[in-house]
């Protein structure tokens, strides 16, 4: 099976690094639709980059279809069979409906929708895509990133971690955290963010972005390959909200734009904008308390970057994954062990890990265990895109092995992300 992507409206740079690298079983040739606009261009500029890098260039070949009406040509004219979304999050959902309904197979970015209520267009676009025997899936990177799938492994080893703790709200079983930058390199190049992005009725705020990773993983560590009803499973027990204040100076410097535009008029305090970018969700998933926190700030200290701290407390153990400042900003793993055993488990676990994952080793610190992990499997978080797309290409060639847990899942991450932002609001 050829796979034939369309591009809709790439409003956002994962648009692009579908495309990063080529992959056996995608047509170079790529139509794309879009209004004519800063966000075609930039996509067009990015694409351009990949074909024209001195290493492993790419050969994509571009079809630009730029009209005002480009959901509707492309639902006419159909030139591919799998439509990419990654831009505005405001009414991708009816994007994605529409495309299931006229037959074609979706890949997009998170998030698929951001308020309570198109939580039933998402059940019945996937219901439908299952019926027709169709695949939409969404782009889940940090699945793949290499201290998620070994936190993963330690986590559902029992010797290891032991049994979940249940755990309190002052004390959550499971803890995560994820600090991004407004202000910040992509591919090499400062990443301009069109004005939109910092409307989060178009956007969505920081837990209903950024924060979808966080919450797709807590299950997908804690139960893999379980299904979860967030009707039956799931409690959202509070949400907060706080902005980011950013000053015309830092807009001019992340969009290019002159000043605010109208529609962000009325987040304006004192001249400077309250972006309302950090969240924080309390919940239970079968009972296990969870604490996420998806947090903006401007800029990076020099020499920083992006942060990520995972915490999973267990009844012989804490599997965490930290990314800070004393791990040179580069995510790390260790074992926090609370039992005499876990020394022994620990040594079991990483010796048979080394036919999936040959050379990671386990370094004893005392207190502690630090599983070190060689630098080929530290790909990097654009890289992850290609995977998600191989994952994707299996699932179109046998639609029915789509696992079952992919749509109960999506659900209740959605969910969670929703019903948390709207707590938030209205408290």
């Amino acid at each position: 099976m050829t796979v034939q992507l369309m591009t809709l409206d790439p409003g956002h740079f994962h648009a692009a690094l579908v495309q990063k690298e080529m992959v056996d079983g995608v047509a170079p040739e790529v139509h794309v639709y879009a209004p004519l606009g800063p966000d075609l261009l930039a996509h067009l500029g990015r694409i351009a980059g990949f074909n024209n890098r001195a290493a492993h260039p790419t050969r994509w070949q571009l079809e630009v279809h730029a009209t005002p009406d480009f959901q509707e040509r492309l639902l006419r004219e159909k030139p591919g069979n799998v439509v990419v979304l990654s831009g505005r999050n405001r009414g991708k959902i009816d994007s994605i409906v529409a495309a299931v309904h006229a037959g074609l197979n979706v890949l997009a970015d998170k998030p698929w929708v951001i308020v309570p209520a198109d939580l039933a267009k998402l059940e019945a676009a996937l219901n439908e895509a299952e019926q027709r025997g169709l695949v939409a899936y969404d782009i889940m990177t940090e699945r793949y990133e290499i201290t998620s799938m070994l936190q993963r492994e330690f986590v559902t080893d029992a010797a290891t971690f032991g049994d979940a703790e249940r755990g309190s709200e002052a004390e959550p079983g499971v803890f995560m955290e994820s600090v991004h930058f407004l202000l910040k390199l992509v591919a090499g190049v400062p990443n301009r963010r069109p004005p939109w992005f910092f409307d989060v009725h178009q956007q969505g705020e920081g837990l209903t972005d950024v924060g979808t990773h966080l919450v797709d993983l807590v299950p997908w560590v804690l139960f893999p390959e379980q299904a979860i009803d967030h009707r039956n499973d799931v409690r959202v027990l509070a949400g907060q909200r706080w902005p980011t204040s950013m000053t015309r100076e830092n807009f001019q410097q992340v969009t290019g734009e002159a000043d605010f535009p109208s529609y962000l008029t009325g987040e304006l305090r004192n001249g400077a904008l309250d972006y309302f970018c950090n969240n924080e969700v309390r919940y239970t998933l079968r009972g296990i308390h969870v604490q996420l926190r998806a947090l903006w700030d401007f800029e990076a200290a020099v020499g920083a970057g992006d942060t990520h701290l995972a915490v999973f407390r267990g009844s012989r153990s804490r599997v965490e994954v930290r990314q800070g400042k004393e791990q040179h900003y580069r995510p790390e793993l260790y074992v926090v062990p609370s039992h005499d055993g876990v020394r022994a488990a620990v040594t079991r676990k990483v010796e048979s890990l080394q036919k999936q994952y040959p050379g990671v080793a386990l370094h004893d610190l005392g207190s502690e265990f630090h599983i070190e992990i060689p630098q080929t499997y530290r790909v990097g978080h654009e890289a992850h895109f290609g995977e998600v797309m191989r994952q994707f290409l299996q699932y179109l060639r046998a639609p029915r092995t789509v696992p079952a847990w992919e749509k109960a899942n999506m659900l209740a991450k959605y969910f969670v992300t929703t019903e948390s932002v709207a707590k938030a609001r209205r408290s």
